[in-house]
Order: structure tokens, then sequence, then C-alpha cells
């Protein structure tokens, strides 16, 4: 008989939640008891499982010590307020959120530094880098041994469900409004986001940058192995509603072999790398995909030492729920 895992799903009623669980059936990972769990205003909604539908229940009132892996998939300040009492309990946890130290839960990308996981011990504790760090984990870390990386820059245009069902709504309904030719009264954005670009995403600090721009650098320079690496981050609302896109500039130590990186591209777990002369989009391309879509590969233009990149991948798929299944399924071993 196959062994099968107790699993909670924390955020089952959100965007990555629930995809999180569709591709927990799609994998037909060895879920035995599924518990979908969130806030009371959410709890008494169902979200389908292998042809039922289960049922949702407050986060407040569960008892961790009925599962062996809870997968994180809410706010920060879900993960700080319930992940002591799940780790108390026994139960191995999963965070998306970011909410965790670096130390007591590595950040992990099955493609990129699977190696963490060894020497981890029970309960385990493990954080999925945000969408953005993925992406470019998993394109630039095959690379590393290619490539003396020694600067990178990266612009991250974001789709609006990193913020959840209410941003998406409202791009929606922002949309509709202005093609109907009626008044737009922005509500959860501060501004109109239809047909526009913001310049940032969250509120900037003393110095100018966003918790998600610091996140980024923090999670990347962890998953690459590289903690001195010099990275700049910038993220861009983008009027889309799944699927990032980044353009991402390495500057070397060496002139580029522009040969042997698309080679290295083309095998790259993860990776699909595009035909020169072709690009690739969120929309025609990476949503609902479980790869990172790798495109416009080339030198600087006067800059032999500079490497150029387009990545475009599924935010809530790829970036989030995808790569926290994964991580599961490397811990399956331990959790026995």
């Amino acid at each position: 008989m196959t062994q099968t895992f107790d699993i909670a799903v924390i955020g089952a009623t959100g965007t990555v939640g629930e995809t999180l669980v569709q591709i927990l059936e799609e994998l037909d990972f060895p879920v035995g008891n599924l518990h979908l769990l969130a806030s009371s205003e959410s709890a008494g909604a169902s979200v389908p499982f292998r042809g039922k539908n289960v049922r949702v229940r407050e986060v407040d009132e569960f008892d961790f010590s009925h599962v062996q892996l809870a997968f994180f998939a809410a706010g920060p300040a879900v993960t700080l307020s319930f992940a002591p009492r799940a780790t108390a309990a026994g139960c191995s946890l999963i965070d998306l959120s970011g909410a965790l130290p670096a130390d007591q839960a590595p950040h992990v990308v099955p493609e990129a530094n699977p190696e963490v996981l060894k020497g981890l011990k029970k309960p385990f504790q493990l954080s999925s880098p945000s969408p953005s760090a993925t992406h470019l984990a998993v394109v630039l870390a095959p690379l590393r041994d290619l490539l003396q990386i020694q600067r990178l820059s990266v612009t991250a245009s974001l789709a609006v469900s990193a913020q959840g069902r209410e941003a998406v709504s409202e791009l929606a309904r922002q949309t509709a409004e202005l093609l109907n030719v009626r008044p737009l009264e922005p509500k959860f954005f501060d501004r109109q986001m239809a047909f526009n670009l913001l310049a940032q995403v969250g509120t900037p600090d003393t110095q100018g940058h966003t918790s998600l721009e610091k996140r980024v650098v923090h999670e990347l320079r962890a998953v690459l192995g590289l903690p001195l690496l010099k990275i700049s981050v910038t993220c861009v609302q983008a009027p889309v509603f799944f699927g990032d896109s980044l353009s991402v500039s390495l500057q070397l130590g060496a002139n580029l072999d522009l040969a042997a990186v698309n080679r290295v591209l083309e095998s790259a777990p993860g990776v699909e790398l595009v035909e020169e002369g072709d690009y690739p989009t969120a929309v025609g391309d990476a949503v609902g995909q479980d790869v990172v879509y790798v495109g416009r590969v080339r030198a600087g233009i006067d800059d032999l030492a500079e490497l150029n990149l387009w990545l475009t991948s599924d935010n809530v798929r790829k970036g989030a729920a995808l790569n926290a299944v994964q991580l599961a399924q490397l811990l399956i071993k331990g959790l026995v």
C-alpha cells in the first residue's frame, strides 16, 4: 500500500491556495485526509478535490496534530500566528508568505538548491520564495557554473493576481468601466490600474525600496548561494491578470559565450527556451504552464560581458503553488 499523508492548506480559498489544491490532485500527491483552512470570512466555502467538494474550516479551531504537513498560502500575519502552533504539534510546514526567517525555514527552489533539505530535522520548515525569485532562480541556477555573475538587474512586471482575488476583480471592474465610457473610481488600487502601469508594488521604505523588492533580493541570494551578489530589483504593477514578465540584465566577469548559454538553457529543468527571433508572453505562453519561458537571449549592445534575458511565467501556478508542491514531494521520504 502506498504511504499517504494528511495535509492542511491554510488560505485554501485564495488564488494560490486553490491552485495548490488543484496541483496536488494533478500530480497525484499521496494525500490521505485533506484539511482546507481559511479565515472565518471564508469558512463554509468548498473547494473541489478528487471529485468531491471539500468544505473549508476556520484555521483558528484547527488541531495541527491531525496532519503531517501544512501549506501556508495566506499572508505573513497568518503564518506568524499559526506556524508556531503547527510545529509545536509536530507538523512540518511549507510557507509561501516569506514571513519566516531563513535560518528557521530555508528558501528552496527544487531546480536550484534541493541540497538544502539534507540534514533538516522534523518537523521540517521550508519557505517557497516569491514568484519572481522562483522564476529567476529556475533560470539562473543552471547558469551559475558557466557565468561569472557580478551584478543582476531586474525589472519585474507583475500580474495583479499576486495581490489576491480582490485585485483581480478590481482590474476587471476598471477595464469594464473604461470600455463602457463610465467614470472610473479606483478602490483596491490607489489609482487607475486598467490600461496603465504602476511604478511600485507596495509601500516604499525611506530609501525608496518596497518590501517585495527587498524580499526578492534576499531570497534569490539565498537560493543561488551567492550572498554577496549585487542585485537591483524594480517591481512594476502591470494590467495583467495572471503571468509575470521579467526583463533581466546580468553583468559578467568575462565576455559572454552566447551559444553556451543557449545550450544550458535548452536542457535546464523547468525552463522553456524560445527560438531565436520569437519571444514568449504571459497570456500567449505562460499562463497555466509549469515552466519559465525564456526569450530574447542576447549580449549587450556594446558590452560583450553583459547578458540580457526576457522571462515570463505563471506567477500563481509555477511561481507559487507548483514550487510548494514540488518541495513537498522532496519531503515525502522524511515525513514517513
